[in-house]
């Protein structure tokens, strides 16, 4: 359990955000500084915020948890963001600044019409309260355990931190605030890595040997399977997941618009894509670790423990004071970065997208709605993060809502930018289409006892479903080529 010296750690952490945050209060004077900063963000500050994005505290604890309880496999996840980044710096940076709007939906309006822009900006919202309380809850479940403070409490309490200095600093505030965070989560996972591998015989050479002559460090099997998980399947799955994240998620447009140049906007990505890679291998490597360290010490370790909480069970049990609060800062970084960047993009799309629209709105109404806004998602997000209280796996909930909700948002956007001849009835269908595909082929990860099911891997849903749509679409505007 965190002692004194380690609540001390974790309130100056908390402090130093929330004062940081405020320091941005008298820059945001416009709507345009509260979204894209003016696009003056330098490129290594995006660059670390993309990166603090991807890292939430879902990856902090599955990745070394997975890893501890199997090998590298979800590795090759990681592996194929600099696929996706190549695509996304060759068309999506370039268009979306080309357009240089708030949202990532207006395109489509003008592209297929009203519904598509709604449609899009609708799910977007959805799945992001869906994702926001899940890394709430989840975040809430190593701090109880390493502190004692209630679950609901944790929850209650980051979700309002984060309110403050996202509607507070706007999109400046969770810039600065992530690349700050991004580098303790960086040094919390360095500094346990270090610390274990003090702790195992032989040190880092112990580790190399014991975690490859075990297959600790295999990286799955290289037979393509479409009911089995595989290498090829991961790296398809990865890098439709990151195409989404870099062709349709609102919070890494608004990233692209918020550079200075054209350059700084690639580099931003490079810079995020590319810092990931290295990290979650060390997060793979600290499972590792943990699995040789119980293996040289198995009498510490409970037969009950899940392979989610072997990293905060270790550091309540085996770190010393100070150190323990310097990690559990990090866990808490890896989710509010995370959180934030969702309340600020969310804002951003209900201002544009909901409010505005097509109508004169004074920059001082707008600047008073973002702020109104962000204050309501992340109280909303708190909700949800409480209603996940008491599922059976918050994290298949929060994937097979992520599915639903998302929505096929890539294929219809793919189909707006690379189909000129797509009309507005065709991409219509071609929704449809998708979402039907995607209900039903998420059903049975909500409802497992109705047992639905094409016998593929829930993995291929996305894949599937971002084709389809976009196959659909191109193949009526064949059949009905109407520009």
């Amino acid at each position: 359990m965190a002692d004194q010296l380690d609540f001390a750690v974790i309130l100056i952490y908390l402090l130093a955000v929330l004062a940081f945050g405020y320091s941005f209060y008298s820059k945001n004077k416009t709507a345009g500084s509260f979204t894209r900063g003016d696009g003056q963000f330098p490129a290594w500050a995006l660059g670390m915020s993309v990166f603090a994005t991807y890292v939430s505290s879902i990856s902090f604890l599955a990745l070394p948890g997975n890893a501890f309880a199997g090998d590298w496999s979800s590795f090759v996840f990681s592996l194929s963001i600099p696929l996706a980044a190549v695509i996304a710096v060759r068309f999506f940076v370039p268009f979306y600044r080309k357009i240089n709007r708030e949202s990532a939906y207006t395109f489509l309006e003008e592209r297929f019409g009203r519904w598509a822009r709604t449609y899009a900006a609708f799910c977007y919202l959805l799945t992001q309260l869906a994702r926001m309380g899940a890394i709430l809850y989840l975040l809430s479940l190593p701090v109880h355990s390493l502190t004692g403070w209630s679950v609901s409490a944790i929850i209650v309490i980051t979700g309002l931190m984060v309110m403050v200095y996202a509607s507070i600093g706007g999109i400046k505030a969770v810039v600065y605030t992530d690349a700050i965070q991004g580098f303790i989560l960086i040094s919390g996972a360095l500094l346990c890595f270090v610390l274990l591998l003090s702790q195992i015989e032989d040190g880092f050479s112990g580790f190399l040997s014991m975690g490859l002559d075990s297959g600790k460090m295999s990286l799955g099997q290289f037979q393509f399977s479409f009911s089995d998980s595989s290498f090829w399947l991961i790296l398809l799955y990865g890098f439709f997941i990151n195409l989404q994240n870099f062709g349709a998620d609102q919070s890494y447009i608004q990233r692209y618009i918020g550079a200075k140049t054209d350059e700084g906007a690639r580099l931003s990505v490079w810079m995020g894509a590319l810092l990931y890679i290295p990290v979650s291998l060390l997060f793979f490597m600290i499972g590792t670790a943990l699995w040789i360290y119980y293996q040289q010490n198995s009498a510490l370790l409970p037969t009950d423990l899940q392979a989610d909480q072997i990293l905060p069970f270790y550091i309540v049990n085996e770190l010393p004071s100070g150190i323990k609060g310097l990690l559990i800062a990090a866990i808490l970084s890896a989710g509010m970065s995370t959180v934030s960047t969702s309340v600020n993009s969310s804002a951003t799309v209900l201002l544009e997208d909901f409010y505005i629209r097509s109508r004169e709105v004074s920059d001082q109404n707008a600047l008073r709605f973002l702020r109104l806004s962000s204050g309501i998602m992340a109280l909303l997000s708190i909700v949800v993060g409480l209603m996940f209280m008491g599922v059976n796996s918050a994290l298949d909930i929060w994937w097979a809502l992520a599915s639903i909700f998302s929505g096929g948002i890539l294929g219809l956007i793919l189909l707006g930018l690379f189909s000129g001849k797509t009309s507005n009835k065709a991409a219509k269908l071609a929704v449809a289409g998708g979402l039907i595909f995607i209900i039903y082929s998420s059903l049975n990860s909500l409802f497992p006892d109705l047992k639905v099911t094409f016998g593929l891997h829930p993995n291929f849903v996305i894949i599937i479903s971002t084709l389809l749509i976009l196959g659909v679409g191109l193949l009526l505007s064949k059949t009905n080529p109407k520009r």
